[in-house]
């Protein structure tokens, strides 16, 4: 049985490393992106793109003029054109995010996604961004 299981693994890390396997984070492209989120609304912020599986990482590096306010964060798959616009799939999102911490993070595949902000109903004035998207 132990035979088996380790033919299975050295298969499955032979295919992965073939297939261009998991990008290491410290590899990973960062993309940077500015916007406005309105009172009470969302911001129409960025579509990016992964061609490999790895981890990725949103975070918002600058917010004002309320740098301590609580924002949302949405990562959805783009529209089959690429778009960012319309009801697209939600994938992960988190109510609570703060400057300078992680946002979201986790596990990509190939695709294209969608990153949108939103007033958890904590802004009383519109609030200008500026966010990093890290992925593979």
């Amino acid at each position: 049985m132990r035979s088996r299981l380790a033919a299975a693994a050295l298969v499955a890390s032979l295919c992965a490393a073939a297939c261009g396997g998991i990008v290491d984070p410290s590899k990973n492209q960062t993309e940077t992106f500015s916007g406005t989120i309105p009172v009470q609304g969302t911001s129409p912020c960025c579509g990016f793109s992964t061609s490999k599986q790895g981890e990725f990482t949103i975070k918002v590096t600058s917010l004002a003029p309320t740098g301590g306010a609580f924002f949302g964060t949405i990562l959805a798959y783009a529209a089959s054109d690429g778009s960012c616009n319309g009801s697209l799939q939600p994938i992960q999102q988190n109510a609570f995010g703060t400057a300078n911490t992680a946002a979201l993070t986790g596990l990509i595949y190939p695709g294209k996604y969608c990153v949108f902000l939103f007033d958890i109903g904590s802004f009383t004035v519109a609030q200008t961004y500026t966010l990093t998207v890290s992925h593979p």
